[in-house]
């Protein structure tokens, strides 16, 4: 029964606050910019249209959190984590270094490393998947092409980045 307690605990703290991460950039909630100031700072780092990816960013963390913290479709919400935190650490994060008073991707290797550890070790006994019956769908196989789906899609939205300028690209395109 601990480890059920610790597993439950672990996915509350990561999946809730995921989620509001992902309620900042959807809706200004806890300080954060909603999606336009969010699409704003998207754009500046060559996602574009920046909203678009900042919606589909809030939506992978309040849906990844929020599948995390009720500890339902096992690797599902942990890879959705996977997901947004590669992207992070790769765009904002990795080239500043490790540690988070830096704003290095500390954070992010954090969120990572607890995601596949809930993924591989499972929700535990207090979760709606054990509650639902489907902790047997949840093979270490699955588990795993789940997770690599995530990671992959991970570093194809990192090469969907425009990293030039706007301002060059728009000479790009006017032939200029």
């Amino acid at each position: 029964m601990l480890t059920a307690i610790a597993l439950l605990v672990v996915r509350l703290v990561v999946g809730l606050a995921m989620a509001a991460h992902g309620a900042q950039k959807a809706f200004g909630w806890f300080g954060g910019y909603g999606l336009k100031g969010t699409g704003g700072f998207f754009e500046s780092l060559g996602f574009r249209p920046g909203t678009v990816f900042a919606a589909l960013a809030a939506a992978g963390e309040i849906g990844g959190g929020l599948l995390t913290a009720a500890g339902l479709l096992g690797p599902v919400g942990p890879a959705l984590i996977v997901l947004v935190m590669i992207v992070a650490a790769g765009v904002a994060h990795f080239r500043n270094g490790f540690f988070a008073q830096n704003q290095g991707y500390e954070l992010n290797a954090m969120y990572i490393a607890l995601a596949l550890v809930l993924a591989f070790v499972g929700f535990g006994s207090l979760s709606l998947d054990s509650a639902l019956g489907l902790t047997t769908l949840f093979t270490g196989s699955v588990n795993a092409i789940v997770i690599a789906a995530g990671i992959v899609f991970g570093f194809v939205n990192l090469g969907l980045r425009h990293t030039a300028p706007a301002a060059q690209q728009s000479e790009v395109l006017q032939g200029g």
